[in-house]
């Protein structure tokens, strides 16, 4: 099924997640980030290096600031973290799966693929949300993202079994990175 393509400009505030204007926390978020990674690559945390590094990450935070309404579907809480790792852990563990699965059945040719092109809906509302669970399908070995229409994704399945519908397609393909991503993305 080919699903019609929105001119970015547009777009309306429901197809790109609900992304509103950024407030403050992720101002700060980017501002922290960056002011992070100076730190990490400079390796010295001398006044000068703090100094050349604040004022590096609050430009970046100025430049990046017509694009940081996609960091709107984050969700700041005491929570966040630890889903992330979650998240995190459950990718890992699916990344591994997924690569011995696809090793398996390149090694074996007698096993059985059967590629298709399935629908999986998503709860995620924000663009955000969606992207990342997008990638991390895509990233996954066996499964590839195709297209993002606002609650579904259309994903090229490797071994897609036979008579497969949406619920069982999502099951299998997105609710366990779903579930961790609810966490810390709206």
């Amino acid at each position: 099924m080919r699903y019609p393509v929105q001119p970015a400009e547009t777009a309306s505030a429901a197809d790109t997640g609900g992304a509103s204007r950024p407030g403050l926390p992720h101002f700060a978020l980017t501002f922290a980030v960056s002011l992070l990674l100076w730190v990490l690559l400079a390796g010295s945390l001398q006044p000068q290096e703090l100094l050349a590094g604040a004022m590096v990450a609050l430009l970046v935070t100025l430049v990046a600031a017509p694009r940081l309404g996609i960091f709107t579907g984050m969700r700041f809480s005491i929570a966040a973290p630890v889903h992330l790792v979650l998240y995190l852990g459950r990718f890992f563990v699916a990344l591994v799966v997924a690569n011995f699965d696809v090793a398996r059945r390149v090694l074996a040719p007698s096993l059985p693929i059967r590629p298709a092109v399935v629908e999986v809906h998503t709860d995620l509302r924000s663009a955000l949300g969606r992207m990342l669970l997008a990638n991390s399908i895509t990233l996954t070995p066996g499964t590839l993202t195709i297209d993002v229409h606002e609650d579904r994704l259309l994903v090229h399945w490797i071994d897609c079994p036979p008579g497969t519908d949406l619920p069982q397609a999502t099951a299998a393909i997105a609710a366990g990175f779903e579930r961790h991503i609810r966490g810390f993305l709206k």
